[in-house]
C-alpha cells in the first residue's frame, strides 16, 4: 500500500512524497479444528509461517496447511498427525502474542529446557560479515517500505541461501525455518542471521530448527545470551562491518 507524507526537515521545509507501506493484517491459526493463536503478520509465505511456527510451539511436525481469505484477515488451518498435545495446550492458553509465552500459566514451562544443539557450524567470522553485507540486497519488501524484518540461512562460507521477510521479527524466523522445512534444505554447517535484536524467543527459536549458529545485527538479552550457552548454541550479536561479538561458550 501507497501513502502520502509530507517529510519535515529540520529547518520547517516540507516535501510531499509517497511511500509503500508494509502489509501488516491478523492471521489466526487453527489446529486440528481448534483456535491456537491470532499473530499480526505480513501476508507472505504464509505456508512457511504456519510450519515454522508449528515447530517453535513444540507441536510436532505439520501434515498440511491451508489458507483462507477472510473478511478482516486470513486463516491458516494446519493439520497435524496428532493433536494431543493441541487440545491439551489450547485448554491452558488464554491469551495469544507474537513471543508465544502469553497464556502459559506455569513459569516453569516458559523456560522449558531446550535439546543441546547437535550439528556444528564451523563458519568463521569473516563468513559471518559476508553474509551481513549482503542481506539488504535480499530484503526487497524492507528496501521498500523501512519496516519489515529478514531472517537468512546462509552457507558455511557465509553466502545467502534463503530469506524470508516479516513485518515481525519472530514471524520472519519462523518463516525461515518454515520454508526450510518444506524445501527440505537443512543448516549444512551454515547459520542463521537476523536483522533484529536476539531476543530469547529467538533463540529458543533457532535451538528448536537445529541452528548451530545465530547471528544477530543487534545485541542480545541477558535471557537470550544464558539459553544460548545453556543449548550450545554458537551466537554472534550486534554484528557490524567492523566487528562482532561472539559469546564465549
Amino acid at each position: 500500500m501507497d501513502m502520502w507524507f509530507d517529510r519535515v526537515t529540520p529547518d520547517g521545509s516540507e516535501t510531499r512524497l509517497q511511500r509503500s507501506l508494509v502489509a501488516e493484517v491478523p492471521v489466526a491459526i487453527e489446529i486440528n479444528g481448534l483456535g491456537y493463536a491470532v499473530m499480526m503478520a505480513t501476508p507472505a509465505d504464509l505456508e512457511d509461517f504456519a510450519v515454522g511456527f508449528v515447530a517453535a510451539e513444540r507441536l510436532g511436525a505439520a501434515m498440511d496447511v491451508e489458507s483462507h481469505a477472510a473478511e478482516r484477515g486470513i486463516v491458516l488451518r494446519v493439520t497435524l498427525a496428532d493433536p494431543t498435545v493441541v487440545i491439551e495446550r489450547v485448554r491452558h492458553r488464554t491469551t495469544d502474542s507474537s513471543c508465544g509465552l502469553c497464556g502459559i500459566d506455569n513459569l516453569d514451562a516458559a523456560l522449558r529446557p531446550l535439546p543441546p544443539i547437535q550439528e556444528r557450524s564451523d563458519a568463521a567470522p569473516t563468513a559471518i560479515f559476508r553474509g551481513a553485507a549482503a542481506l539488504r540486497d535480499h530484503q526487497p519488501l524492507n528496501r521498500a517500505t523501512g519496516a519489515a524484518h529478514a531472517a537468512a540461512l546462509c552457507s558455511a562460507d557465509g553466502e545467502i541461501r534463503l530469506v524470508r521477510e516479516d513485518v515481525g521479527r519472530h514471524n520472519a524466523f519462523d518463516k525461515l525455518v518454515g520454508a526450510m522445512a518444506r524445501q527440505r534444505i537443512g543448516w549444512d554447517g551454515g547459520f542463521a542471521l537476523i536483522s533484529s535484536r536476539c531476543s530469547f524467543e529467538l533463540v529458543e527459536k533457532a535451538v528448536l530448527a537445529g541452528c548451530p549458529l545465530l547471528a544477530a545485527i543487534s545485541a542480545p538479552t541477558a535471557l537470550a545470551a544464558e539459553r544460548a550457552r545453556e543449548s550450545g548454541l554458537r551466537l554472534a550479536a550486534l554484528v557490524r562491518a567492523d566487528a562482532l561479538l561472539h559469546l564465549v561458550p
